[in-house]
């Protein structure tokens, strides 16, 4: 599967994987100079593209494990959710989990990107749901013995 890419500015990298099996593609940030993200701040960090990504598919925007493990950097939202229909820029609200201020130099790896397919569904009205052995039991209740 090919995606077509555009770079928005001449330092823009494109997306790379850190091996032949890896499932995320590395995203860059997109600087002029440094960035700071204080403890608990979130700042939006460009990657100077934006992409089309097929009908049918989406991206997936993950954490760096080595990122979110070792500095307490990750996505604002988690996870973030790129439809195949948006054609502006990806950007990056990279959060600071830690308690001490990171420093994003330019060109650096800060997030992943996973494009994974998604069914479409219609959500339809009903008075009942089928019966279960787990029914309505809820958080936690499938590892209790």
């Amino acid at each position: 599967m090919k995606i077509q890419v555009k770079k928005l500015t001449d330092t823009a990298k494109l997306p790379t994987r850190g091996s032949a099996s890896a499932a995320g593609y590395d995203l860059y940030a997109d600087l002029k100079e440094e960035t700071e993200i204080g403890p608990g701040e979130t700042k939006m960090l460009p990657t100077g593209l934006s992409m089309e990504l097929p009908e049918g598919y989406f991206g997936a925007i993950f954490a760096r494990s080595g990122l979110a493990m070792k500095e307490g950097l990750r996505p604002g939202n988690c996870v973030g959710v790129v439809d195949s229909d948006y054609r502006g820029p990806f950007l990056i609200g990279l959060h600071n989990d830690s308690s001490v201020v990171r420093t994003i130099e330019p060109g650096e790896r800060i997030a992943q990107l996973v494009v994974m397919p998604y069914l479409p569904v219609e959500f339809e009205e009903a008075d009942s749901l089928s019966t279960t052995e787990r029914g309505t039991n809820g958080f936690g209740s499938t590892g209790k013995k």
